[in-house]
């Protein structure tokens, strides 16, 4: 079996754009796989369109020389535009084995340790009496991880951390007294904050308030991430933008943070993730995957966390919190996907990623511009999004 084509796929499903791969064989069985580059996509197809010159005629059975390959053989190695590329092919590489085989990906990978994937859920309101409801609502429908929502976040083009932490802290205390001890609650502030203001955030509210506090701050320094280790004893959840396993080093080997919020579509695939986590688990670092793309992504996700041991949940935007803004039914591309039962991902145990993709739809969308928002603080300089 050799490959005999790759077809890039960047086009508007729903709310945003997707970046979809078709790898094809000459033995008529193809495979899937997503990148996670969110509004750089156009980047990240120029690198595919690079590689595929020297990927047609391959075999697709070789995922490791490939991915070695791939991130090796060039002078400008790794950056997340060409590992996002990467994901994409080695996920797509993995599907094609799984068919060719007649097995699930997760055989791939070592084996089933577990039947379903439990997810966390997020809410979507403002901090406040219905952030609250919608807790609630998530609880009743069977979740006991969830992520809850920061003041100021996506209400305007301005935004200033110091005029929203008391706010946040303040719901975040009161969620927790609202519903209970045993539900796990985290939040993400996607990296708005300096040290300072996160550990202003940190001392406003009692210890055990929250379970994880996810992206407080940039990664680029893992010394900023230490000082802020011994201003709070909250668990950090971080990881989502990083790029291989390099960029992990630092974080799990220094202690610094406790969940992996480690991306498959953007660390390197299956290849690059299944390595990583084996390293976590030496260190006792836990997984919460990212997973904000489609289908493709969550499908090989639920294959990644059945098959390690140190899973704790698997991100989902597909809660009623959130249904009404990012509930677009995508069934009409994704006829066979995975579904939530009971706030769990069950397995698949269909060959390959399990997931079927209508491309001659997929064909008929087209790419739209979009750019992240530019927000910037009241003195008009530019801060983070």
């Amino acid at each position: 079996m050799i490959i005999t084509a790759i077809k890039p796929y960047a086009v508007w499903v729903g709310i945003r754009n997707q970046l979809l791969v078709k790898v094809e064989t000459d033995e008529g069985i193809f495979g899937w796989g997503e990148s996670g580059l969110s509004g750089r996509e156009k980047a990240v197809v120029g690198a595919i369109e690079h590689y595929r010159e020297w990927l047609i005629g391959k075999n697709p059975f070789d995922i490791g020389m490939i991915w070695q390959a791939l991130y090796r053989s060039q002078y400008f190695e790794g950056g997340r535009v060409l590992q996002a590329a990467i994901s994409a092919i080695d996920i797509a590489l993995h599907d094609i084995k799984g068919k060719a085989l007649g097995v699930p990906v997760y055989e791939l990978l070592g084996g089933k340790q577990r039947d379903r994937i439990p997810t966390f859920a997020t809410t979507s309101a403002e901090p406040g009496p219905e952030m609250i409801e919608q807790a609630k609502m998530l609880i009743a429908a069977g979740w006991n991880c969830m992520r809850l929502s920061p003041s100021g976040h996506g209400s305007s083009e301005i935004y200033e951390p110091r005029e929203h932490i008391g706010t946040t802290a303040k719901w975040m205390v009161k969620a927790r007294e609202e519903l209970g001890e045993d539900v796990v609650l985290g939040i993400d502030y996607h990296h708005r904050l300096s040290v300072a203001e996160a550990a202003s955030f940190c001392q406003k509210m009692p210890s055990g308030t929250l379970d994880f506090l996810e992206e407080p701050i940039r990664d680029e320094t893992p010394e900023a991430y230490e000082s802020l280790r011994t201003l709070t004893d909250i668990p950090f959840a971080i990881g989502e933008e990083f790029a291989s396993k390099w960029q992990f080093l630092p974080y799990i080997e220094r202690g610094i943070h406790q969940f992996n919020r480690i991306d498959v579509c953007n660390v390197g695939g299956l290849t690059e993730s299944m390595k990583i986590a084996g390293w976590s688990e030496a260190h006792y670092v836990d997984l919460m995957p990212h997973n904000p793309l489609g289908p493709i992504c969550t499908a090989a996700t639920v294959h990644f966390a059945a098959a390690v041991a140190n899973f704790s949940w698997l991100e989902t935007r597909a809660s009623p919190a959130e249904a009404h803004i990012l509930g677009f039914d995508n069934s009409d591309f994704f006829p066979v996907q995975p579904r939530l039962e009971n706030a769990c991902y069950p397995v698949s145990d269909a060959p390959g990623l399990g997931v079927e993709v209508n491309e001659d739809l997929v064909q008929q969308q087209s790419f739209k511009f979009w750019q992240a928002p530019m927000l910037r603080r009241r003195d008009g300089s530019v801060t983070n999004w």
